[in-house]
């Protein structure tokens, strides 16, 4: 028996990543799934869902926008009317842009707060209307370690996640009686490849914060997911679960002197 058989979902940004390796951990624990991206990610969604499929399970794909809200709404009606309900969602799916404050051009800083701020609160908007009428369900949202502190060169990012981390502890309380449990995770430097594929010198300025100085793996936010979706994490409302490697827990940057590896 797998922690989600006979319950069904959604993970926006699904194609890679994160989003790939939750899709791929709901399934394993027996969980139908709808991988949602955007088209241009097409090609690796329907990879995810074969894989799925393979093992087993039972997914598919479907191409959104999460910054348009006829989109969002297709998507949950495509996850009801593919596996017969909507038990969980991963509000996964983010962009960034990198530059110093001064440099942020207006259409990147619109175009980050509607897919990571507008799109969480279009996707927990219609998951909720769905799920408070049909016994419930649990939400993640992803808030990343950019919605708890602040990080440099990626000034629209952090207000967009901290907008997130905002949306998540609203949404919490005002459905916690309603059978809808709403959390979020605050992952760290995690080898996605919007992570890889920053310039060396930034990728190395989101380690460096971290006591444990690796990036973190897809598949070890995948399991926190999961954790927080399953029925294991009954009484968890409106938090914001670090994944970091022990980042925000500290207040500057560690050296292999202070944080020694043996």
């Amino acid at each position: 028996m797998g922690m989600f058989d006979g319950k069904a979902g959604l993970v926006t940004g699904g194609a890679s990543g994160m989003g790939a390796s939750a899709a791929l951990a709901f399934a394993r624990e027996g969980g139908a799934v709808l991988v949602a991206d955007i088209e241009a990610m097409r090609g690796q969604g329907e990879k995810v869902v074969a894989d799925i499929v393979t093992a087993g399970g039972r997914a598919q794909f479907t191409a959104i926008d999460v910054s348009k809200e006829a989109d969002v709404i297709r998507m949950v009606d495509e996850t009801v009317s593919a596996f017969g309900s909507l038990d969980f969602a991963f509000n996964n799916a983010g962009i960034l842009a990198v530059g110093f404050t001064h440099e942020v051009e207006e259409a990147d800083f619109d175009r980050i707060f509607a897919i990571d701020a507008k799109g969480v609160w279009l996707c927990m908007k219609h998951e909720i209307r769905y799920m408070k009428e049909h016994g419930g369900g649990a939400i993640v949202n992803n808030a990343s370690e950019a919605g708890l502190v602040g990080t440099p060169m990626a000034g629209p990012y952090v207000a967009a996640k901290h907008a997130v981390v905002g949306l998540t502890k609203t949404a919490a309380g005002e459905y916690a009686n309603m059978g809808v449990r709403i959390n979020a995770i605050a992952p760290g430097a995690i080898a996605t490849p919007m992570v890889l594929t920053l310039p060396q010198p930034v990728q190395d300025s989101l380690v460096a914060p971290q006591p444990l100085t690796r990036m973190g793996t897809p598949e070890e936010v995948a399991e926190l997911v999961l954790f927080l979706c399953s029925d294991k994490a009954p009484f968890m409302i409106g938090n914001i679960v670090s994944i970091d490697g022990g980042a925000t827990s500290n207040a500057q940057s560690y050296s292999p002197e202070t944080s020694p590896s043996a």
